[in-house]
């Protein structure tokens, strides 16, 4: 029944996602929400509270939620935005001088009772630095092997450069 559906929203008509995007300040957020939503890069400051977008990609509709990622303001705004996301992107600077925080984020977040069930998509963004980690060493850094009742997929970014966001939104 459930593929019937499927196939009726492909053939006819646009589906809609709600997607939660997390990650610590600084790691592109905001800046592939709007490569995505426009095409090209724009200028941002660091979000203060959240931006609300809606991202269209062939017959998915998707509502972005980008959290700002300082400190101070990350774990209240998280809290009002967990219910109802069916899908979860977490976007990591993939440097590795600030990894220890990403990791111990993204354990805080998956444990998040709203979350339990959503898909993980993981951006090794930033991949256009010289201190970037691979998407393998991000992925064993997190422990996303170890992720065995959650679907998710890791994928190499810059979302200066667009890089790998199309892979993204494919899969």
């Amino acid at each position: 029944m459930g593929n019937f559906f499927g196939r009726f929203f492909d053939f006819f008509g646009t589906r809609e996602r709600r997607i939660l995007i997390l990650g610590l300040d600084g790691a592109g957020k905001t800046t592939i929400l709007y490569k995505l939503q426009v095409g090209e890069v724009v200028t941002t400051i660091p979000t203060i509270g959240f931006n609300v977008e809606t991202v269209t990609y062939k017959k998915l509709k998707f509502q972005v939620w980008d959290l700002g990622g300082q400190t101070s303001i990350r774990r209240p705004w998280e809290r009002c935005s967990f219910s109802q996301r069916s899908e979860l992107t977490y976007c990591s600077r993939a440097s590795r001088n600030t990894f220890i925080l990403t990791i111990s984020e993204l354990i805080i977040i998956l444990d998040e009772e709203e979350l339990k069930k959503s898909i993980l998509v993981v951006f090794a963004n930033k991949q256009d630095m010289e201190d970037a980690m691979t998407p393998s060493e991000v992925a064993t850094a997190l422990g996303l092997a170890a992720l065995k009742d959650r679907r998710w997929q890791i994928f190499k970014t810059s979302a200066i450069k667009g890089t790998g966001l199309e892979e993204a939104m494919e899969w």
